[in-house]
């Protein structure tokens, strides 16, 4: 029984993936095929989607009226839900809609999953986890690329079904891993309060840049290889295939690095090729050169991981439910106005949103020089390599 709770957290982690990833690879496609969205629709739509991640802090609250097991199988429910019905929208108001009831599971989700994450498994065993967490996110997402072909291609089914059936199989499984597992003790009582720490500002900050950072690849990476390359479908899964069969081959391999290297070494290498990568869309003018930029890019942010293992070593257990709540809503203060206010200038300068990308890269590798190479409680920050001591039993 022993490793029970991290069967169900790989087991959520599989769903939540196989049914998003399917959203997303149509996404850019389906709205621009079937409700004629410029850079300028696609922007808000995705800064609609990310409001319930700004508003992830109201978690906490949730956590007042369930335990925190269930609100992870509720929101992945309803993430399902989301995806089951859009494809019968096809228009602006009503992709905004379903979109953001989508989001609204997929953010509760992600927040309660990582705080179970975190207090779920050993810290010497987090980081390898968390790689073969990757792993299992990308063998989903496998799956759904595969169901794509076989739905779209195969059935020649039109996207409405594609979304429903997935939407559909992803609630059935939810249903039975509800099922299946009992309900797991969480370890250590979480503050049921909002928390923010002083001794925490630079998890806060890596997190916020992060947000700002992850915008920009998720929505304008992807939309250019379709406005700009002009890539099919076909070819927009195929890319995404590549992905995650990267990820499926390196994640657990990186997962493992990380624990050996140390959170500061694997953010610096994380931002430095980071910063290369943004610049490189910015110049890029072969669709094969940008296709490669894509799947580089992707696999750096396997290295995020770091981020969060860097705040498992310095965070109060009874933290981290709290703290993951919080996170979430720093790192999306940026996320909800960024897709809107650089989908405009994407009309004018598609090259100078991926410079300001590089610029949030930049700013990140800044902080992470200030990680210690051994964090913990009391040691949480390094002024550029000098280490910063605290009361490790602070409450600020």
């Amino acid at each position: 029984m022993r490793n029970e709770p991290q069967k169900l957290l790989l087991w959520m982690t599989f769903i939540m993936s196989l049914v998003f990833a399917v959203w997303q690879a149509l996404l850019n496609n389906f709205v621009i095929e079937r409700a004629q969205f410029t850079g300028a629709e696609i922007g808000i739509l995705q800064s609609l989607r990310e409001v319930p991640g700004f508003l992830a802090f109201t978690a906490i609250f949730v956590l007042l009226l369930i335990r925190e097991q269930a609100f992870a199988l509720l929101s992945l429910a309803l993430l399902c839900i989301g995806v089951a019905i859009t494809g019968f929208f096809p228009q602006v108001l009503g992709l905004y809609i379903t979109t953001v009831l989508m989001s609204v599971g997929f953010h509760y989700f992600e927040t309660v999953n990582q705080s179970l994450t975190l207090q779920w498994v050993d810290k010497k065993d987090t980081a390898a986890f968390m790689g073969k967490a990757l792993a299992w996110r990308s063998a989903a997402a496998l799956g759904g690329y595969a169901s794509i072909w076989v739905i779209m291609s195969w059935l020649q089914l039109d996207y409405q079904w594609m979304y429903a059936i997935i939407g559909a199989l992803g609630l059935l499984m939810v249903l039975s891993i509800s099922y299946y597992f009992p309900n797991f003790n969480q370890g250590e009582m979480q503050h049921k309060k909002i928390i923010l720490r002083k001794r925490y500002w630079l998890y806060y900050l890596l997190t916020f840049f992060s947000g700002a950072r992850r915008q920009i690849f998720m929505v304008f990476a992807g939309f250019m290889m379709v406005e700009k390359f002009g890539y099919s479908i076909t070819q927009i899964t195929s890319l995404f295939l590549i992905n995650y069969v990267v990820n499926l081959l390196f994640a657990p391999t990186i997962g493992r690095f990380i624990g050996r290297i140390g959170e500061r070494n694997a953010l610096t290498i994380e931002y430095v090729g980071l910063i290369a990568v943004f610049v490189s869309y910015a110049l890029v003018e072969q669709p094969q050169f940008a296709a490669a930029l894509y799947v580089i890019d992707h696999l750096l942010f396997a290295m995020a991981i770091a981020m969060k293992t860097y705040f498992q070593k310095i965070a109060d257990p009874k933290d981290i439910a709290a703290t993951m709540s919080v996170s979430f809503t720093i790192n999306h203060i940026a996320a909800v106005v960024i897709p809107a206010l650089l989908g405009f200038l994407w009309l004018t300068s598609p090259q100078m949103v991926f410079y300001i990308g590089a610029g949030f890269a930049l700013c990140s590798l800044l902080l992470a020089i200030n990680v210690p190479r051994h964090p913990q409680p009391g040691t949480e920050v390094a002024h550029f390599g000098k280490v910063v001591q605290t009361r490790a039993n602070s409450i600020n």
